[in-house]
């Protein structure tokens, strides 16, 4: 299928949202709290409402953090399904860190054949899929997918980096660098809020990206797609497995992201 031609609507809908997400920003704003303790803003709502207008279009089941979500027994046969995260990094949003970003990702049976992440702080956007490549374009770009905006697989680097979140080590995380330095040597650390940590990989900054606590399909689905189009993969900590999306339980697994090319016991 030709992917491309959503390209152009998704890129206007990121870059308007993001311009109320700023807008926002700027001021001082309420925070509220969803059942699961959740926090949620002003700006969450207004992107969500800004991203499904434009997506809508396309008459494509839409799962979004912030809107109802359609029951799995209607959207487990479809065979296209949009993942949206409107805004992913709402705490950093609120510590007022700048890592935090948007995230939409096409998904077909299952898998994520097209990815965006936003950046509203940097202006930039970084998309891609298997079938066109990875590029990464600022606010008001023509022709986005024009060759001068697309990104090389990246060298590896000398001395490994691993970026993960915000949070402290769990046990078992501190178990695996242990075991990942044993076979990769010493390794350095990034600590970042959000997707935006998918631009150190596919900038190269960083070589491996571990989670192990929740996230959901629309916090990862979009890095996925645009990682693999360089030879990255993200799989299943426990089985190995690649992550896939429109499950009934919209959580991921625990998961370890990396270039497929680097083998590893873990």
């Amino acid at each position: 299928m030709d992917i491309k031609k959503y390209i152009p609507t998704v890129i206007k809908a990121l870059e308007n949202a993001s311009e109320k997400i700023m807008e926002i920003y700027a001021k001082d704003f309420k925070v509220d709290y969803k059942t699961d303790n959740s926090p949620v803003t002003k700006a969450d709502i207004t992107s969500s409402y800004i991203l499904t207008s434009y997506l809508n279009q396309f008459d494509i089941p839409i799962i979004s953090e912030e809107e109802i979500k359609p029951n799995f027994e209607k959207r487990k046969n479809e065979p296209l399904i949009w993942l949206v995260d409107p805004l992913d990094g709402t705490r950093e949003y609120i510590k007022k860190n700048n890592q935090f970003c948007i995230c939409i990702a096409l998904i077909k049976n299952g898998i994520p054949i097209l990815g965006f992440i936003a950046s509203p702080t940097e202006k930039k956007i970084l998309f891609g899929g298997k079938s066109i490549g990875a590029y990464e374009v600022p606010f008001g770009s023509k022709n986005c997918t024009d060759e001068k905006f697309k990104l090389d697989k990246p060298k590896p680097n000398t001395s490994k980096v691993l970026v993960r979140s915000n949070a402290p080590l769990t046990d078992t995380s501190t178990d695996f660098i242990s075991k990942l330095e044993s076979q990769v040597g010493e390794i350095s650390q990034i600590n970042k809020g959000s997707a935006i940590k998918f631009f150190d990989l596919l900038h190269g900054n960083a070589d491996f990206y571990i989670r192990l606590a929740p996230t959901m399909e629309w916090d990862i689905a979009a890095g996925q797609a645009i990682y693999e189009t360089i030879g990255g993969e993200i799989r299943n900590y426990n089985t190995k497995e690649i992550l896939t999306y429109n499950k009934k339980d919209l959580r991921n697994p625990h998961f370890l992201a990396k270039l497929n090319t680097q083998k590893l016991d873990y």
